[in-house]
């Protein structure tokens, strides 16, 4: 699938905006590989950027909380494109070697309890169910 990867010289007008909204709010001039896969289908390519768009922006969450988020997610889906990626992206929002290292003990320790929960049919205990009414 990589060879199908549509560089800004060969994409579409409509996939070029795109890009160059990427390149603009990123103040990057180079397209990331994830983007060029995605552009084979246009409509899926500007979804998915208007949607991390949105996602991404400041917000409640700082941007480096936002991107260590991203990262673990990605650790436990075991996607190495997306843990390259957000690796970079936290560093550059202040994430230092420590702050992994606390980040991949907590992904692994929340893995592992997840999957003892669910493997023994824990039920919830009353005191942590959300009430619908708050």
């Amino acid at each position: 699938m990589a060879s199908g990867l549509i560089g800004y010289e060969e994409a579409s007008p409509e996939v070029r905006a795109v890009y160059d909204d990427i390149m603009a709010i990123r103040r990057v001039d180079k397209i990331n590989n994830f983007w060029k896969a995605l552009a084979m289908h246009p409509p899926t390519l500007k979804r998915t950027w208007e949607s991390l768009k949105e996602v991404m922006a400041p917000g409640a969450l700082d941007p480096l909380v936002k991107e260590m988020i991203y990262l673990a997610v990605s650790t436990t889906n075991g996607c190495g494109y997306c843990i390259a990626s957000h690796s970079v992206a936290a560093r550059k929002a202040g994430m230092t070697d420590e702050m992994l290292g606390e980040l991949l003990a907590v992904v692994g320790m929340a893995n592992e309890t997840n999957r003892l929960a669910t493997g023994l049919q824990v039920p919830i205990d009353e005191a942590f169910r959300v009430d619908r009414d708050r």
